[in-house]
């Protein structure tokens, strides 16, 4: 019930921040010409625009599948989509974007997958999407330096180094056996100021989990063509989502700036808002889109520009996810309770 609370606070909190920022953005606009833009988009690039956003999510259940199977996990294509699925859901309404691995570790377990070996999976997946998202902006940013005014680019140093230190901190967790075994002991010591029982029998099993972790980690860094795999994989998977902002461009009628003038501009955005603590980066996204782009549309077609990239390369896949999402939670549901029906049958 309490996680349920926090979910639904949390999900409140994403509307009312949405509800916010629009209402900022748009209280001084044209709302006919607005919709006459809209109305005018060419539905190709709309529609290239919601693949790549589909894509994007493949792409990362193809980097899980992958680490799983070489962890000797079997899992099919569907349950690594659902897995990416539900840690895109649960990363866009919590704050930071703190909710998606421990969600997906969840659904992963009830799944009957090592607790081990997912978090594994989920921690090299990670720190490949942090490698690419911190080189791609430094290199961006050679070309798109001049479009940061004072505010993003003291937000564009505090995301990159926010992203930098994830890295480490997620490198720490998979290479340093002092660092995983010190998060144990804190997490004992968390344990026995709030008084949960059966400290010890807690103790042994995270530290069974953490030698057959350990087990798994020196096998993954030996195995260099795992990573190389997942590395070139999201480097495809971050240029098809930042190539969404492209095809909005093009979906506006707009063809003067190339894709990869685009793309590089907007990961430097994405590097910007990345760390941003609020669900989603709703708000902060929005704004640095405005200053960044404000080069590439006409000042009366950014209202515009803002929502239909927005709705298509978060907003639709937060509503796809949460379906998603939905459909796994009612499906473990329904299996729970006939696990309950059956020992109660045979009490």
């Amino acid at each position: 019930m309490k996680d349920r609370k926090k979910l639904f606070r949390n999900l409140a909190l994403f509307v009312l921040l949405i509800g916010i920022t629009f209402y900022i953005l748009f209280k001084d606009q044209d709302f006919n010409q607005m919709k006459n833009i809209l109305v005018s988009v060419k539905p190709q690039y709309v529609l290239i625009g919601m693949i790549c956003v589909l894509l994007y999510v493949i792409c990362e259940a193809i980097n899980i599948g992958r680490t799983l199977k070489n962890l000797n996990e079997k899992t099919s294509f569907k349950q690594n989509l659902k897995y990416a699925f539900i840690g895109y859901f649960f990363s866009a309404i919590t704050p930071a974007a703190s909710g998606g691995q421990p969600m997906q570790i969840y659904y992963m377990h009830k799944d009957k997958l090592s607790i081990s070996n997912s978090t594994l999976t989920l921690l090299i997946n990670l720190s490949s999407m942090q490698v690419v998202t911190i080189l791609f902006a430094l290199i961006s940013l050679i070309f798109n330096y001049s479009y940061l005014s004072g505010v993003l680019i003291v937000f564009f140093i505090v995301g990159i180094l926010l992203n930098l230190s994830a890295l480490l901190l997620l490198l720490g967790g998979i290479l340093s056996k002092r660092m995983t075994k010190g998060c144990i002991n804190l997490a004992i010591k968390v344990m026995k100021i709030f008084r949960i029982k059966n400290i010890e029998s807690k103790k042994e099993k995270l530290e069974k989990e953490l030698l057959k972790y350990q087990d798994n980690a020196v096998y993954v860094k030996n195995n260099k063509l795992l990573i190389l795999k997942t590395f070139i994989t999201t480097i495809i998977q971050f240029i098809i989502y930042y190539s969404i902002t492209f095809w909005t461009y093009k979906a506006l009628g707009f063809s003067g700036h190339n894709i990869i003038q685009i793309i590089s501009m907007q990961s430097v955005l994405f590097a910007t808002v990345s760390g941003i603590p609020s669900p989603g980066a709703v708000g902060v996204t929005e704004g640095a889109f405005i200053e960044i782009f404000k080069t590439v549309y006409p000042r009366s077609v950014m209202g515009s520009a803002v929502l239909l990239n927005r709705v298509i390369s978060f907003y639709f896949l937060v509503l796809i996810s949460g379906m998603v999402t939905i459909i796994s939670y009612l499906k473990f549901g329904r299996k729970d309770e006939e696990i309950q029906d059956n020992k109660n049958c045979l009490d």
